[in-house]
């Protein structure tokens, strides 16, 4: 063992179960171990790396900020925060935004949006947040308890109370319509539960009776958001606007950022005092952000999604793979063999990959992976599902 593994064992909470892999260095879509050995990154940080490693633009634009600024707090303006929050704003007909670190704080301060909208204009009985079974919209307390995934609630009861999670349209419909529900948060398609897309007839009921019931429509874009899916949001690919949607992970290109970005409906819901963040809006962060959304033009999404398409197509036509599912560069590959098994095997021959509940092999490459290594990846993923269906 080397020298970082066996400190790591001894200092670090043993929270996470590391591969064998120790990265010291990386480029673009490669990565280096210690020896020099070159991996094929296809989960990218877990969605975060949208333009590789160490990518020359995001870098620049990063460091002329630092020499400049590293933080303020928020009790100063500054530009960068406010210059993502026009460019997303203007991007997506949304009209205002709050800045935090993570997206479990962004989906904190979505259900404190809906809550407190719900509260004044409704009565503050009308305080449930429904999600779906499935779904995982972080590790705090709160977002734990609104993940709709029951493994994740074990260790940690008593949960914060007031959510209730369903899949069954007719049961959703039915909370609305009494005066349930506070709030309706949803993941167009579900990463940990399964890479699982939501069907069009359901988002679109969904969206109908939010308003209709005059509830926030919730999108947890976490994951799925800047450019993952083939649509700068995922939503977009539904045809419906929710009243408030959180992004995080691809929006900071490497750096821990969270937003949580308001409609019409909750725009001015939050007045002085009613929510913080020390590091939100942090102007180092927001500067690269604002060079990883000016990136993500029309032309370069609408490549994310032909390369999406093509590694669907590849899976699809693998005898080891059962299923595949989700949308452009957010894929989820059910094989006849072991995914977490498989998983290894593919780092064995040089390729990193993730995995998701279901027996899911989950692929988030960098939106920017050259079709060579996209297509050297694949075949090395395919022939470890093959071997293992034998």
């Amino acid at each position: 063992m080397n020298e970082v593994k066996a400190r790591d064992r001894e200092y670090i909470a043993g929270t996470y179960g590391r591969f064998d892999l120790e990265i010291v260095r990386g480029r673009g879509s490669l990565c280096y171990d210690e020896n020099g050995r070159e991996y094929i990154d296809m989960g990218s940080g877990i969605g975060v790396n949208v333009f590789g490693y160490s990518d020359p633009e995001w870098t620049a634009a990063v460091s002329e900020q630092l020499t400049k600024l590293q933080h303020t707090s928020n009790l100063y303006y500054t530009a960068p925060d406010s210059e993502l929050a026009e460019k997303i704003c203007l991007r997506t007909g949304m009209k205002k935004v709050f800045f935090c670190n993570s997206g479990a704080e962004a989906n904190e301060c979505a259900i404190k949006a809906a809550r407190k909208y719900s509260a004044e204009k409704h009565g503050t009985t009308r305080c449930t947040i429904l999600t779906l079974c499935s779904s995982f919209h972080g590790r705090t307390l709160t977002t734990l308890a609104a993940t709709g995934q029951e493994k994740f609630h074990k260790l940690y009861a008593p949960l914060t109370p007031g959510f209730v999670s369903s899949s069954e349209i007719g049961e959703i419909e039915r909370l609305a319509k009494i005066g349930a529900l506070a709030g309706i948060m949803i993941e167009c398609v579900q990463g940990e539960g399964g890479v699982n897309k939501l069907e069009p007839e359901f988002v679109s009921r969904l969206a109908a009776v939010c308003g209709s019931e005059d509830i926030p429509l919730i999108i947890d874009e976490v994951q799925t958001g800047n450019g993952r899916t083939g649509e700068l949001y995922s939503y977009m690919h539904y045809g419906i606007k929710p009243d408030i949607f959180t992004t995080a992970k691809g929006l900071g290109g490497g750096l821990p950022i969270g937003a949580c970005v308001l409609g019409d409906k909750v725009k001015d819901v939050f007045a002085p005092g009613d929510n913080g963040s020390t590091f939100g809006g942090n102007p180092a962060v927001c500067a690269g952000a604002v060079n990883i959304l000016d990136r993500l033009t029309p032309e370069f999404i609408a490549d994310v999604a032909r390369k999406g398409e093509y590694l669907a197509e590849e899976f699809r036509s693998c005898p080891g793979v059962k299923s595949v599912s989700g949308l452009g560069l957010m894929i989820g590959v059910e094989p006849f063999g072991s995914a977490p098994d498989i998983v290894k095997k593919c780092l064995a021959d040089g390729v990193l990959c993730l995995t998701a509940a279901g027996n899911k092999i989950r692929l988030l490459p960098p939106l920017n992976i050259p079709d060579d290594l996209l297509e050297k990846a694949a075949a090395v993923i395919k022939k470890n599902c093959e071997e293992a269906a034998v």
